[in-house]
């Protein structure tokens, strides 16, 4: 791993992700039934988001302390926490219409008098979503990148990819968890 140079599966991957997720959510199609209830998963969508929020943080604290192993583990218990939302998400999406902020009716559509009651916090939440999802396919080379650096002991390489990664990377976990609190009361 530490000679071995990984951009071309890291832009690869990159690609395919965000546009796997996004065929899956804008392209109609037959939902598929994956054997077991899948509507609680937006619940642990967030759960997964706050503490990867949460680890982003102590690995923050770690590496300013130190505590290098601890750094490590804390991000590598992340991009874990990090990949099962993505394959949790995309069962989600895979097997529910999308909801849509403000249908209270649950019909997948929106009335004016839905839009009146959702006011002005419809744009709050989709300026939110908006940004949470551009940044969300911003992140993965970021991710991707920054752990190549780490693992080829390229530190110096490292330390300054993090410092525009971390940052991101809390965003959209934070932002995720944002999400899944104001669309709620429309699962």
């Amino acid at each position: 791993m530490k000679e071995k140079n990984l951009t071309t599966p890291i832009i690869i991957v990159s690609i395919a992700i965000p546009l796997a997720v996004a065929f899956l959510i804008l392209v109609p199609q037959v939902k598929m039934d994956f054997g077991f209830n899948t509507r609680s998963l937006p619940l642990f969508h967030a759960i997964l988001n706050a503490s990867t929020a949460i680890l982003l943080i102590a690995s923050l604290y770690f590496i300013r302390n130190g505590q290098t192993r601890a750094h490590k583990t804390a991000n590598l218990v992340a991009v874990a926490l990090s990949t099962v939302f993505l394959v949790s998400y995309v069962i989600y999406h895979a097997s529910n219409p999308s909801t849509r902020f403000g249908d209270l009716n649950h019909d997948g559509l929106l009335s004016e008098d839905e839009k009146a009651q959702a006011g002005s916090l419809r744009y709050v939440y989709y300026f939110i979503l908006s940004s949470h999802i551009i940044l969300s396919g911003v992140i993965i080379p970021l991710v991707l990148f920054t752990l190549q650096r780490a693992f080829q002991e390229k530190f110096d390489k490292h330390r300054k990819l993090a410092r525009i990664t971390w940052p991101v990377w809390l965003y959209v976990a934070v932002t995720g968890v944002i999400v899944y609190l104001m669309i709620n009361p429309y699962y």
